[in-house]
């Protein structure tokens, strides 16, 4: 098979186990032994001992291991000595949390003991209110999700007084999903959970659990903020496993581009529910899910004889091979996943294809075939998505199916990185001051803080009271800070974005009704379902009318098209804080504080299967501002004046020749101080840019060599523009040139060496700015996309020199001519203009990192 780069097979494992403890309760052990189990695996039987023993425990094996009764023992037992305990179990999603709790029920239906012994319930957002009150006084182990224990338990904790006095147990389940902005919020969750159960009495232990990742000890230790015991020797049998490491092929050699990753998925997929395999199939993003599924259904229709084909009418072809082959993602409404979970317990969904929603433990049943469309960003998410397959002791197999992208290239070209390397670090930081003002606000309306009291480990806590005191939202009284406002801070607050808010996508239907679909953040709305934007719910398409970002509505229409849209943005970074910066070998190089200025500007129409551009327009959205961290580099002038010199990087922006001053500041006064693109008058402090119609470079200036600069200033040949109308203007020019291709690679390897997700950062390339007249080089920025930043900036300044030396590898490694995907970004021939010289991206790219790594 000549796209497979690797394929592995991981030999099956037997079962390790022990017997069962001696002071479990007889009702547990007749339990168990209904089930069949007699012994218990080395993982399972250590996490029950050391949490009877009153240890807080961290259990960390594969999927499919047992994990739940590495706490569900402990929490019965504790359930059946005392029947003033609790117990609280926190998952993730409502998904786990449901699936959990029909475990539970299965448990209690078959020991009548056991189930006059306590209730248990789900408290979440899709509780039915007139259960509520029921539940919160009969229920004695309640399932919910942080969400839901942010917003709905803890600001209510009067309520559940008697819950919070007797808990016993805090259960934390998928804990490796608890990183980032996510993780660092549910960390002050856990604080203020800890601080009303002080107030009623109560000192719960935890027990948490977790896919495997690099530190889960440090990561269960930060969340809880007290000691942990890990258990991490797995005991659970395991089938053999293959792992396929699959590359598309090469269709054109010289520009180095492959076969669409998502086309080959959809082959692969046909290939394994043809041969009667159950397989789901991973995609990285929303739309790839939409689009693979549409796809993949139209290939089996097309299949003879598959079993989800029938003929004539209602329930016909259509039908059922839209109920044998299903998307499952974000958005999709609860009752849709709910019938997607149970058609592939059943069997009777033979392939569904998925984001990371059902990377987690949800029971799905017995898959066999997993395949992930694009490395998912981290290698604990390929672990976790490839384990969905094979959860018996039959044999299974994961393939991953890379795309063009350079992060995907080098894990193919380095297969190590994958399969011999630890998983990531999951890192948070819940003194991240945006969102410590954020909880401590909920905290305050929860309970009064005395004078001196500490929010968990927080050495930030004195100061954010203080500052919440002077902003009015706290007032001091007799050694005490109360809360002061009028409703209660938790509903603003979301614990996965800086603003927690959602736009409902509502579709109309044929009567002129309208009926809700699904929805999306805020902050990702006008990337989504901007006016225009093809949004496509469970295969049909819909295309968006309008976006009120007001009213947080979008309206779609059903429609039958061709393509799919994918936004433009422009950002713009200012550095408000250096924190360190250093000249290194050719390049001066630092971290600090920075504000980005993102704006959607326009979107694509790009045709489906061919992936062909039909189409560019405009979009006028609000810009977006984000305070974070970032890394940034750039070239010092010395280091560029040498490869102006040596002639090997002529779209080299510092020198438009002797007399470009002059000629700006002619253009400037013909054009009025104003952009001749969009009118836009020039704005206090700062000079507009002057732009060559026809690029400098293409005119061959050589300082000292020629005089080529006469002509390309020519007033004819310059216009003044605005900086975003100049961005616009020069996006093609620079997406070929060195600076663009080495900030794509960058972008794609800084997470390998990060150990964090693609969606944490970003990267842009900020141009010179000619008017300030202080001659310095542009910068390339990899910023954090999270308020304040977590830490990455940081490390990737630390590991500079060993991230440009993987990127020098890897534009080096790759076989394209002039640049590519799987390198330095996609490359077209020419300049706009259709006169100037090939650009040679990769050759620019190679030259940018030999002068920042090896100066002369």
């Amino acid at each position: 098979m000549a796209n497979v780069a690797v394929w592995q097979t991981l030999p099956s494992q037997p079962e390790r186990s022990l017997p069962l403890p001696d002071n479990l309760n007889p009702l547990l052990v007749e339990g168990l032994r209904s089930r069949g189990i007699a012994q218990l695996y080395i993982h399972q039987r250590r996490a029950i001992d050391a949490s009877l023993d009153g240890a807080n425990v961290a259990v960390v094996t594969p999927t499919a291991s047992g994990k739940t009764l590495c706490y569900n023992l402990p929490v019965f037992q504790a359930l059946l000595a005392d029947r003033e305990a609790r117990a609280l179990y926190l998952f993730p999603t409502k998904a786990l949390a449901q699936d959990q709790l029909a475990e539970i029920h299965d448990w209690r239906s078959q020991n009548s003991a056991l189930a006059a012994a306590f209730q248990a319930a789900a408290y979440d957002g899709d509780t039915p209110s007139g259960q509520r009150s029921n539940i919160r006084r009969s229920a004695r182990l309640i399932i919910t999700n942080p969400d839901m224990l942010h917003v709905g338990i803890l600001p209510y904790h009067g309520n559940w007084a008697d819950f919070f006095a007797g808990l016993r147990y805090v259960v934390i389940d998928e804990m490796h999903t608890y990183r980032g902005v996510f993780g660092s919020h549910v960390a002050n969750v856990l604080r203020r959970l800890k601080r009303i159960t002080h107030f009623y009495g109560s000192d719960p232990r935890f027990v948490l659990t977790s896919a495997t990742i690099a530190n889960p000890q440090d990561l269960a230790e930060k969340l809880i903020e007290k000691p942990v015991t890990l258990v991490d020797e797995n005991g659970a049998p395991q089938g053999e496993k293959h792992i396929v490491l699959y590359n598309p092929p090469l269709y054109d050699m010289e520009r180095g581009l492959r076969r669409s990753s998502v086309l080959e998925s959809q082959e692969l997929a046909t290939r394994f529910i043809l041969g009667g395999v159950q397989t789901i199939v991973f995609a990285r993003a929303r739309l790839t899910v939409e689009v693979l599924l549409t796809y993949l259904r139209e290939r089996l229709a097309r299949a003879p004889g598959f079993r989800g084909r029938s003929e004539g009418g209602a329930g016909g072809p259509l039908d059922a091979l839209h109920a044998s082959v299903r998307g499952y993602r974000g958005g999709y409404l609860p009752e849709e996943r709910r019938s997607i979970e149970a058609g592939l317990r059943s069997g009777h969904v033979r392939g569904v294809v998925a984001t990371n929603a059902l990377e987690l433990g949800i029971d799905i049943g017995e898959l066999e075939a997993a395949i992930l469309c694009g490395y998912p960003g981290t290698i604990a998410s390929t672990w976790q998505q490839m384990g969905r397959a094979g959860r018996t002791r039959n044999a299974s197999i994961a393939v991953l199916v890379a795309t063009a992208g350079a992060l995907d290239q080098y894990i193919l070209n380095h297969p190590e990185f994958l399969l011999d390397q630890s998983p990531e670090h999951a890192l948070i930081n819940p003194d991240n001051l945006m969102l410590l003002v954020d909880q401590l606000c909920c905290a305050g309306f929860e309970l009064p803080f005395r004078a001196g009291e500490q929010f968990g480990r927080s050495r930030f806590t004195e100061d954010v009271l203080s500052l919440l005191t002077e902003q009015g939202a706290l007032y001091a009284h007799a050694g005490r800070f109360l809360w002061s406002g009028e409703s209660y801070p938790a509903r603003r607050v979301s614990l996965r974005s800086a603003s927690g808010d959602s736009v409902i996508i509502q579709a109309k239907e044929p009567a002129g009704s309208a009926r809700v679909i699904g929805e999306v953040d805020v902050a990702s709305a006008p990337l989504l379902v901007h006016a225009g934007a093809i949004y496509i719910h469970e295969g049909q398409s819909y295309v968006v009318e309008s976006l009120d970002l007001e009213e947080q509505t979008a309206m779609v229409r059903p429609a039958s098209v061709n393509y799919y849209t994918r936004v433009g943005t422009d950002t713009e970074i200012h550095v408000l804080h250096t924190r360190k910066e250093v000249t290194v070998a050719g390049g001066i190089v630092g971290h600090g504080d920075v504000e980005v200025t993102s704006q959607v500007v326009d979107y694509r129409r790009i045709k489906h299967f061919t992936h062909e551009t039909l189409g560019v327009y405009p979009l006028e959205y609000p810009p977006q501002t984000l305070e974070t961290s970032s890394y940034w580099f750039r070239l010092t002038p010395e280091a560029l004046d040498a490869l102006v010199q040596a002639d090997q990087w002529r779209d080299a922006p510092n020198d438009y020749g002797p007399n470009w001053q002059e000629q700006r500041a002619k253009v400037r006064d013909r054009d009025g101080f104003r952009c001749t693109v969009c009118g836009k008058p020039e704005p206090a402090g700062r000079q507009h840019d002057v732009h060559h119609v026809r690029p400098f470079r293409a005119f061959g200036y050589v300082p000292g060599r020629n005089d080529a600069y006469r002509e390309a200033n020519k007033l004819s040949n310059l216009i003044l523009v605005c900086r975003t109308c100049h961005r616009r203007l020069e996006s093609s020019v620079r997406s070929r040139g060195g600076l663009a291709g080495l900030s794509y690679v960058l972008g794609n390897l800084a997470p390998l060496f990060l150990m964090c997700d693609r969606g944490d950062i970003d990267v842009s390339v900020e141009q010179q700015d000619t008017s300030s007249g202080t001659g310095d080089t542009p910068r390339i920025f990899v910023f954090e996309r999270i308020a304040a930043g977590l830490g990455f900036s940081q490390q990737l300044f630390e590991r500079h020199e060993q991230l440009l030396a993987a990127a020098e590898d890897t534009v080096r490694r790759c076989r394209c001519t002039h640049g590519c995907p799987s390198c330095v970004g996609p490359v077209l021939e020419n300049d706009p203009t259709g006169d100037g010289p090939l650009l040679e991206t990769k050759s620019l790219t190679l030259s940018l990192l030999q002068a920042l790594r090896n100066p002369r």
